[in-house]
């Protein structure tokens, strides 16, 4: 699986909820699992410059590259790259470049703690 991730800033603030819509038209192109939009809620300790996230899930290289091909995604970028300061994108395969804490690895951890903590 691939995820693809974009984050977003305005140029002015004023224009989130337009960049916002223009994204949502992504939405509707039928080569991604999932594809979400949505508004940064900014709470980051470390920073808090994003102000839109898409983020999408494609099963493969091919389909990730159908969906930017697609009709929709050029409309999106037409609305989009006018309002928009900063574009930052990153794609990666989950199964080979992703490294996954798993839930069992995650109670040893826990349960290391514990017997030590008791110990």
């Amino acid at each position: 699986m691939i995820r693809h991730i974009v984050l977003f800033t305005p140029k002015d603030k004023v224009h989130i909820d337009q960049i916002i819509e223009g994204l949502s038209v992504l939405t509707t192109i039928p080569h991604a699992l999932r594809l979400e939009v949505a508004r940064n809620r900014k709470v980051d300790q470390l920073g808090n410059d994003v102000d839109v996230v898409v983020y999408g899930e494609f099963d493969n290289e091919t389909e990730l590259a159908a969906y930017k091909a697609h009709d929709l995604y050029q409309e999106s970028i037409r609305r989009v790259r006018p309002l928009r300061e900063l574009r930052f994108a990153a794609d990666y395969n989950v199964s080979t470049d992703a490294r996954l804490a798993s839930t069992a690895a995650k109670s040893q951890v826990t349960r290391r703690h514990c017997v030590h903590w008791r110990g």
